[in-house]
């Protein structure tokens, strides 16, 4: 069985970000050399997402007014986590969309549906952070 493992590296230039990371999975596919197997994708940060989703603006904008609604960014003191720190609507935010994803590998290409993508969420941007891509298989 064949292992391959990579960092991706993000630093978003907001606060809140959904970026299409889908060819750069897929490069890491053919780089990987698998032809039947698995492939993870999992944010390393805990106000960071990893997702599959369509690639639709609409739809991006309301998955911002929904999570705003549901963990709004502001006011900063409604959160018992922000004390010395922002961000805790970033990790509720992450905890909805999700952590990670695994998609499978059929004849060296990722398996994903007509409409899916794979997406990078960023809640608590304007540093770097690193998504995990882990590859196994055959």
């Amino acid at each position: 069985m064949k292992s391959f493992r990579k960092e991706l590296w993000f630093e978003t230039a907001t606060r809140r970000e959904l970026r299409n990371i889908t060819a750069t999975v897929a490069e890491c596919v053919r780089q990987s050399a698998v032809q039947e197997g698995l492939c993870l994708v999992n944010a390393m940060h805990i106000s960071a997402s990893v997702f599959i989703n369509d690639d639709e603006p609409g739809l991006h904008a309301d998955f911002e007014r929904w999570l705003e609604k549901l963990a709004p960014e502001h006011p900063h003191t409604q959160y018992a986590h922000n004390v010395g720190e922002d961000n805790a609507d970033a990790h509720l935010k992450r905890t909805l969309m999700g952590r990670e994803v695994v998609v499978a590998i059929t004849s060296g290409q990722l398996d994903l549906g007509p409409w899916e993508q794979v997406f990078y969420g960023e809640f608590d941007g304007r540093r770097r952070k690193r998504v995990l891509v882990k590859i196994i298989g055959e």
